[in-house]
């Protein structure tokens, strides 16, 4: 995509993070910015900043968890300024745990808002760009988690790894019909962003009680918070994004230290190794290969 002036972007989990930056970004080019996001005040905040930068904004208080909201969201786009040409399914949440005890609860929420919302982004934007039969992006938010496997991050490891397939899947399908829609996968490390308060949006039916393996859980999450509260801005995410959208580039990478330790884990697959415990380093991500490999 080569023209951005006057198109416009709809971006969810806009008010805050990686969502947020991206708005900025857009605007920056002077695009027509949806802001979706389900927590209210701080969406609201956002989006009378960008105006107040000049853009022309729409928000819309937005669950993608739910397929009814993303398709309302949609017909609001379409209301206010007539179309769509770049989607960002960004919206994200997390828990962390054992895999076998994390209650039925997380499962549902990280699933519901991390894949559901991807899916329902999909199903409801894509048929839209291709009716309009001109350029558009689709851009999906999943995480270096999309493509290794750590620990006490199972329900986020898979839902990343589905918003890695459903977007590969995507792109051939796109290409396939020769559309003049493409895609991006945008998969970060580490960014300083409030992803691990995201309980603070948590639905009350969702609400889990504390699982077995909560202390260990919530040690590594303390140790994540060290490299999140270190990591990337925002708004160099959020320029990576831009060039990936304005290039046509599939895969974002924004950190490429994890490069090394994909590169062990696609390895293992090819060797039918077993898999590498990765090590952490906050200088160098590297894999550190197991004793029976």
């Amino acid at each position: 995509m080569k023209a951005f002036k006057d198109r416009v972007a709809v971006v969810t989990g806009a008010a805050s993070g990686i969502g947020r930056a991206m708005t900025e970004r857009f605007a920056a080019e002077g695009m027509k910015v949806v802001l979706a996001d389900v927590e209210a005040e701080a969406l609201s905040k956002a989006e009378q900043e960008l105006q107040d930068q000049g853009a022309a904004t729409l928000s819309v208080v937005t669950d993608v968890s739910k397929g009814d909201q993303v398709e309302a969201l949609a017909e609001k786009t379409l209301d206010a300024f007539g179309a769509v040409h770049i989607v960002c399914n960004n919206a994200g949440v997390a828990s962390g745990g054992i895999s076998w005890s994390q209650p039925l609860e997380d499962w549902e929420w990280v699933i519901g808002v991390n894949l559901w919302g991807v899916i329902h982004g999909v199903r409801t934007f894509v048929p839209i760009l291709l009716d309009q039969k001109t350029e558009g992006h689709v851009v999906n938010t999943a995480s270096m988690a999309g493509l290794l496997s750590g620990p006490f991050a199972t329900i986020y490891n898979v839902t990343k790894h589905g918003v890695v397939t459903l977007s590969e899947s995507l792109y051939q399908e796109l290409r396939l019909q020769n559309a003049p829609v493409t895609v991006s996968v945008l998969c970060p490390g580490f960014v300083k962003t409030n992803i691990l308060d995201s309980d603070r949006n948590r639905p009350e039916q969702l609400q889990a009680p504390e699982s077995p393996g909560d202390e260990a859980a919530q040690a590594m999450r303390e140790g994540f918070r060290v490299f999140i509260d270190q990591g990337m801005p925002p708004a160099q995410v959020a320029e990576k994004v831009f060039g990936a959208v304005r290039d046509e580039q599939f895969y974002i990478f924004p950190h490429p230290e994890f490069l090394a330790p994909l590169k062990t884990r696609m390895e293992d697959i090819l060797a039918q190794r077993n898999p590498t415990m990765m090590q952490f380093d906050p200088s160098a991500l590297t894999g550190t290969k197991n004793s029976d490999s």
